[in-house]
């Protein structure tokens, strides 16, 4: 059995692959979660955002975690460049706080700059829902004997 079915060591890498996945969507959750903490903290900016930073970094490293996961899985290469690119797209969350930060913290132009953060968080959400679909189903494929056992 060396096609990846669920009773090798590849099949146990795409469960792997999908548990992680499905973790990662927990932390972007989170992620939104701390950030609208830290919007309404009466701290300091710095400070009342530190965890919401903290997760991201948290988040990206385990993004590119998830890339190699999915390779060393098998997975098909759509689910791989999925995977990567929600990867590249939280590497520009920072990009995006950084081009708005050289504008000035108040200014109108950083804050429409750092508006694309918010929807690019939206996407990254939205592309590992996709990548997490894509892990469950391969790695728990619906066959035919599984339906007709449970009608």
């Amino acid at each position: 059995m060396r096609d990846g079915g669920p009773g090798t060591r590849i099949g146990a890498m795409k469960k792997l692959f999908a548990g992680l996945a499905s973790l990662l969507l927990l932390a972007e959750v989170a992620q939104f979660y701390l950030a609208a903490s830290g919007a309404f903290d009466s701290a300091p900016i710095e400070e009342a955002f530190s965890p919401h930073r903290f997760l991201g970094y948290l988040i990206l490293f385990s993004a590119v975690v998830l890339v190699v996961v999915s390779a060393i899985a098998r997975m098909p290469g759509r689910v791989i460049g999925r995977t990567a690119l929600v990867a590249g797209l939280v590497l520009i969350q920072s990009l995006i706080r950084e081009v708005a930060r050289s504008f000035g913290e108040g200014s109108e132009t950083g804050h429409l700059i750092f508006g694309v953060h918010a929807v690019n968080g939206l996407i990254i959400v939205g592309a590992t829902i996709w990548v997490v679909r894509e892990a469950r189903q391969i790695a728990w494929p619906r066959t035919e004997l599984s339906h007709a056992t449970r009608s």
